[in-house]
């Protein structure tokens, strides 16, 4: 078994909240071709170093008690969209009227976060509406598509956390587009996982009817291709990083679905230190080979994608994407080794359900995880930056579902496991600074599937035509300034069922009830329009049933 290398450390200064308005770097100011050049993050900015067991022993006591094959041409590229919560602090400032005009109050979402744009992280900056760089070029573009596991919809403080700070995700909605309608594929980590992976509706594979894998008897036909498998033979470099969650071995790989390499996690969830699985296994691997480290998880992710990103790839342009644990359960922050081995010993003793955690966890440790994951990416970003490969790197950060039991998803309803708001919208930060401009927000509803089809195009790369995307490519919205054509977005769970269009949600849970909502006017789902608009209600569930008749039945 292949063992991890002792790193040396590499202090850092540690993390302070940024103070007064953000002052414009120089190095930002457009050039003249009319390209802003990258960013340098200021002092406040810089990743802080792990905790140590002691300081993390001191702030949790601090926060303890803190309140809750072929190929297309080049002008076929495609982009992304987001930016900073500012805008809707600046129209909750200027009153009522300017918030009704605005077009920010599609997203009542947005109006939310907007209320904490104050923050450290956001003075000074005032974001604009999504308008495309039609006028700027590039050549096929690097990816480093970013994904969180179970972090809320407004877990970060550019979505309204009032209790969060997170600097380096907050620059990056700075350095790019915010999106406030954005949507995981599915409710649960594995789903979501295949709709991102292939581009299509979670229940149009076998493996994607599993909610979330938890057995070896499913996962990720390695026939099916892939964002991966279809970059890969456009002349990408591939790589993935961290939990898989799409099937274990010796059936089921990234290796034998498109990815180069693969370093991480095939389980859903592991502990953080001694890397042990739902089952009591080892699940840290080097390929398909175990690899032993017994460092924090997190901190062992962020130094591969750090080192990937910096190495060369023998000029090719390449695809990574970057899959953390946090803030998943359990409950394990950096240098809570007490907790570790006390749940490790449980595990070995042959207790079930120990990662589950339900007896563990705090506010002040998923706070504390959750800025450990924002560290984490400024790292990695930093890592980006010194390999000069920034400005042509597309960026892309999100969540695989919402929030879990420590999130803060104010004003949706619903966690985790369900199809209501707070169960599927999530945070998503996009930037490209050779093609998109800085400091923008879109409130156009998009969904996991939407970025296959967008990164494809934007990679010169097609769909397999015997696979067809369900998703949509933004490529055109976000490059070319072309409008961005209304269309349903579909979710399908055990038990329950929605489909979004428009302003409009058809939403059916556990209780067997059909339900109807205004998304702008009652982002919290309470207001059944059932009742008092019948015909929408039909029409609705009529486009849900048609496509749930072309997916996979779900076995008994």
């Amino acid at each position: 078994m292949p063992t991890a290398p002792q790193p040396q450390p590499q202090p850092q200064p540690a993390e302070q909240p940024t103070r007064g308005a953000e002052q414009p770097h120089p190095a930002q100011r457009p050039d003249p071709a009319g390209q802003s050049q990258p960013e340098q993050p200021t002092a406040s900015e810089q990743p802080n170093p792990p905790l140590s067991g002691e300081r993390f022993d001191a702030r949790h006591r601090a926060s303890a008690d803190a309140p809750p094959p072929s190929q297309l041409s080049r002008r076929a590229f495609g982009g992304v969209v987001g930016a900073t919560a500012a805008t809707a602090a600046a129209v909750a400032a200027a009153g009522p009227a300017a918030a009704a005009t605005s077009r920010a109050a599609r997203d009542t979402g947005a109006a939310a976060a907007g209320t904490r744009a104050g923050r450290p992280g956001h003075e000074g900056g005032t974001e604009a509406e999504f308008e495309a760089a039609t006028d700027r070029r590039s050549r096929r573009p690097n990816i480093l598509f970013i994904l969180a596991d179970d972090l809320g919809w407004a877990d970060l403080s550019s979505y309204g956390s009032p209790d969060i700070h997170t600097p380096h995700l907050d620059r990056l909605a700075r350095q790019g587009v915010r999106f406030t309608q954005a949507y995981s594929g599915s409710a649960t980590c594995s789903p979501t996982r295949f709709s991102l992976y292939t581009g299509r509706y979670p229940g149009r594979t076998r493996g994607g009817l599993a909610e979330p894998i938890a057995d070896r008897s499913v996962g990720l036909d390695p026939n099916h291709p892939t964002l991966a498998s279809l970059l890969r033979d456009a002349g990408y470099a591939t790589a993935l990083i961290g939990k898989w969650h799409c099937g274990y071995l010796p059936d089921y790989s990234p290796t034998r679905s498109g990815w180069d390499e693969f370093f991480g996690n095939f389980g859903g969830a592991l502990e953080y230190y001694s890397k042990l699985g739902l089952s009591g296994e080892y699940d840290l691997y080097e390929g398909d080979a175990e690899y032993k480290d017994l460092r924090y998880y997190t901190r062992i992710l962020t130094e591969r994608a750090s080192d990937y990103v910096r190495r060369g790839h023998g000029g090719k342009p390449w695809l990574l994407n970057l899959n953390f644990t946090t803030p998943h359960w359990p409950w394990i922050a950096e240098g809570d080794e007490e907790e570790s081995a006390r749940l490790t010993a449980r595990i070995r003793a042959g207790e079930k359900g120990v990662l589950n955690h339900r007896e563990g966890g705090s506010l002040a440790t998923y706070r504390e995880m959750v800025r450990d994951l924002d560290a984490s990416v400024g790292r990695v970003l930093a890592a980006l930056r010194d390999s000069g490969e920034e400005h042509n790197t597309l960026v892309i950060f999100s969540s695989d579902n919402g929030g879990e039991r420590w999130s803060y998803q104010w004003p949706l309803s619903g966690n985790k496991f369900t199809l209501e708001e707070g169960g599927i919208r999530v945070p998503n930060l996009v930037r490209w600074p050779a093609r998109l401009r800085r400091n923008q927000v879109s409130h156009e509803p998009v969904a996991s599937y939407d970025w296959t089809a967008t990164l494809l195009e934007v990679a010169g790369a097609r769909p397999h035509p015997a696979y067809p995307l369900d998703g949509v490519s933004l490529a055109g919205y976000l490059l070319r300034g072309e409008r961005l054509a209304e269309r349903d977005l579909f979710w399908r769970v055990r038990g329950e069922r929605a489909l979004r269009r428009g302003d409009w949600k058809y939403y059916r849970g556990a209780d067997g009830r059909d339900k109807l909502f205004h998304l702008t006017n009652d982002p919290r789902e309470q207001a059944n329009h059932a009742t008092t608009d019948k015909p929408r209600l039909a029409r609705l569930r009529a486009a849900w049933e048609k496509v749930d008749a072309g997916l996979l039945p779900y076995e008994d």
